[in-house]
């Protein structure tokens, strides 16, 4: 075996640890942070549930996170406000005309709809599940709800789960109080505070990508396509279910969820590269100054639309971004003042929501970069992204030879053989040759 055998099996070891327990080197301290703040604590106390998305770029989108968890003891849910659990359980043991709101040993809880009476709410309630990511609405990245608990608790809750694919949770850990601010002068700060947290894995939520990417440039006459089976191969078991250019779908055909908190299969356009989202970024101008990028993202799925999409790109030369047209952007540093990436994301009420494939599915936008003397270049790939991602999912790239490739410098045509002997035979001497070569 090699030398070097065994310290690059220990790399690859690594990185797939790293992979698996959900590290993005885009987002390093992204997570979803879940914190019970005890309001009081006796045999019936009062606990506040928040629900906060600290990821830059990864939002939960509809039908939204359902948090469960396993009680240790015999601990029911006597009321809750801004939430309600998905079943009331076996409650027989009360006697009353009043009973609890759930007595189940696994509860299942969901958020309310915006429109849930008044007296249900709570404060950050009622978004029906739906978080933003904390870069696209700082306002709404949190939810919350507030529910009263009997029973004595003998420990911590375990089993968290989010109920989105992709996260795990692991187990609640003592922190410091959560502090509030009711009067802008005085804080009060719960009694006891627990904090769970949830960690995701594209590798955890699906065996295969969800996007690619396809590129073009304006001295360059062909389109670089998406790699063949990017997101699984026509016909093969683990691809979707495929619809023809031109055909009309049949959406009594159209698989259905079995509830409606389930996601739908996605049944998307019939290409090569069989993936619901593809992103095109085409090279389009060349200026002294500057140079002009058209980014597109189609939706090619034919029974979803992405409600607040996010895409991230990495290129050198985003640091030097002068201004991007029809979305909203915010640079992200990861390292120090590494800037590189930059999160693009639909304008309110305009283009944050990318329709369904044969309802206008696309969106666009153009990049306007100032170059830097001391590293732009189009050679080599370099005005080519290095990185995309959309709804944080990274998407497959090209193969970095498969690149628009700049045309050559000189049409020149260098001499055959034949030719050569044909010039010998007219009695030039090898001087005259030479120079008859180089003038060609």
């Amino acid at each position: 075996m090699s030398k070097w055998a065994s310290p690059l099996m220990l790399l690859v070891f690594v990185f797939l640890f790293e992979v698996a327990d959900g590290y993005d080197p885009m987002d390093p301290q992204g997570n979803i942070t879940i914190n019970w703040d005890f309001k009081t604590i006796t045999d019936v106390y009062t606990v506040i549930v928040s629900i906060h998305n600290y990821q830059l770029y990864r939002h939960i989108e509809p039908p939204g996170w359902k948090l469960s968890w396993t009680w240790s003891g015999s601990e029911v849910i006597w009321d809750m406000k801004g939430a309600e659990t998905t079943e009331q359980g076996n409650c027989s043991t009360y006697r009353g005309d009043t009973i609890p709101h759930s007595c189940e040993k696994n509860p299942v809880v969901v958020d309310l709809p915006a429109d849930a009476p008044y007296n249900a709410q709570a404060g950050n309630c009622c978004r029906g599940g739906v978080l933003t990511s904390i870069v696209q609405d700082p306002t709404r990245y949190m939810s919350a709800f507030e529910m009263i608990v009997r029973n004595p608790m003998r420990s911590k809750p375990s089993n968290f789960s989010i109920g989105v694919a992709g996260y795990t949770c692991g187990d609640p850990v003592d922190v410091p109080p959560s502090k509030y601010r009711f009067d802008g002068q005085r804080y009060t700060q719960a009694l006891k505070t627990w904090q769970v947290t949830c960690s995701y894995s594209q590798f955890r939520e699906s065996d295969m990508p969800s996007c690619c990417v396809s590129l073009s440039a304006f001295y360059y006459q062909s389109i670089v396509s998406c790699p063949d089976c990017s997101c699984g191969c026509q016909g093969s078991p683990a691809a979707s279910q495929c619809i023809s250019e031109g055909q009309q779908p049949n959406y009594l055909q159209i698989p259905k969820a079995k509830s409606q908190d389930e996601p739908i299969s996605p049944v998307v356009m019939c290409t090569q590269h069989m993936c619901p989202i593809r992103v095109h970024w085409h090279l389009k101008s060349n200026y002294k100054d500057y140079w002009r990028v058209k980014v597109t993202i189609t939706n090619l799925n034919f029974v979803k639309n992405y409600s607040d999409w996010s895409l991230v790109m990495q290129h050198p030369n985003l640091g030097s971004l002068a201004q991007v047209f029809s979305f909203n952007f915010q640079p992200l540093f990861q390292i120090g003042e590494t800037n590189d990436t930059v999160m693009l994301w639909g304008i309110e009420r305009y283009n944050d929501m990318l329709l369904q494939s044969g309802a206008s599915g696309n969106v666009q936008s153009e990049m306007l970069l100032k170059k830097d003397p001391r590293e732009f270049t189009f050679k080599g790939g370099w005005g080519f992204p290095r990185r995309v991602s959309f709804n944080g999912h990274d998407c497959i790239m090209p193969s970095p030879d498969a690149y628009p490739a700049l045309p050559n410098g000189s049409p020149r045509k260098f001499p055959t053989s034949a030719a050569v002997h044909q010039v010998v035979f007219m009695g030039l001497s090898p001087l005259v040759l030479y120079v008859v070569v180089l003038l060609l």
